[in-house]
C-alpha cells in the first residue's frame, strides 16, 4: 500500500527539514562562523583559521595599554610557527582611545610597533552597536564557556585550535604572561 502526502503535509515535513538545517549551521558555535573586514576593508573570514591557536585583542592606540603592541608583536612573531596568530580589533568604546581611521590606526601600528599581525577594521566591542563576534566572545549563551564582557582595552581571548573560546585574559596581564605563553605551547 502506497502512502502519499497531501500538500499540507509535504510542506510541513519540508519546513521542519529546513529549520533543522538552519539550526545546526547556526549553533556551529565556533568563531570559523564569523567574516569580519581586515583593516584595509577586505573580508576576512575567520574560517581560514582552523587548526590555530588564536588571540583576539580589543586594541587601542592612546591608551596606557598600548605599549602591549610591542608585547603582542614580540609574541606572534616568536610563536607563529607554532600553528598561532593574534588579531587585533582596534574600538574607540573606552575614552574614545582609538579615534583614528583604519588607515590611521594601520599606520600607527606599523610605525610605532612593527605589527605585522592581522589587523581588523575598526569595531565596537560592547553596547548597544557591539560586533556581532564580540557578543559571541562575551556571551556564555554563544561561546558556551563564560560571560566576559569586555573590561578595558587589550583584553584577550585565547580560541583553541577547533574555533572554541578557552580562556579570557584581562587587559593588565601582558602578552607574554606565562599562563599566555604556556596556552600557545601546551
Amino acid at each position: 500500500m502506497k502512502t502519499v502526502l497531501k500538500p499540507i503535509q509535504l510542506i510541513i515535513i519540508l519546513t521542519s527539514l529546513i529549520c533543522i538545517s538552519f539550526q545546526s549551521v547556526g549553533q556551529e558555535n565556533s568563531i570559523y562562523q564569523f567574516t569580519v573586514q581586515d583593516i584595509e576593508g577586505n573580508e576576512f573570514p575567520l574560517s581560514k583559521l582552523k587548526g590555530k591557536k588564536v588571540m583576539i585583542v580589543n586594541t587601542a592606540s592612546k591608551c596606557g595599554l598600548t605599549p602591549q603592541y610591542e608585547q603582542l608583536q614580540e609574541l606572534f612573531t616568536k610563536y607563529k610557527a607554532h600553528n598561532f596568530i593574534i588579531i587585533g580589533f582596534p574600538a574607540n568604546n573606552f575614552m574614545k582611545q582609538e579615534p583614528g581611521s583604519n588607515a590611521e590606526i594601520s599606520s600607527f601600528c606599523q610605525k610605532n610597533y612593527g605589527v605585522t599581525f592581522p589587523m581588523m577594521s575598526k569595531i565596537s566591542v560592547k553596547g548597544d552597536d557591539i560586533h556581532p563576534l564580540y557578543k559571541w566572545l562575551t556571551k556564555k549563551e554563544y561561546n558556551k564557556l563564560q560571560d566576559a564582557p569586555v573590561k578595558w582595552n587589550f583584553q584577550k581571548y585565547l580560541i583553541d585550535e577547533t574555533g572554541k573560546l578557552e580562556k579570557v585574559i584581562a587587559p593588565r596581564i601582558k602578552p607574554n604572561a606565562d599562563e599566555i605563553v604556556n596556552w600557545i605551547i601546551q
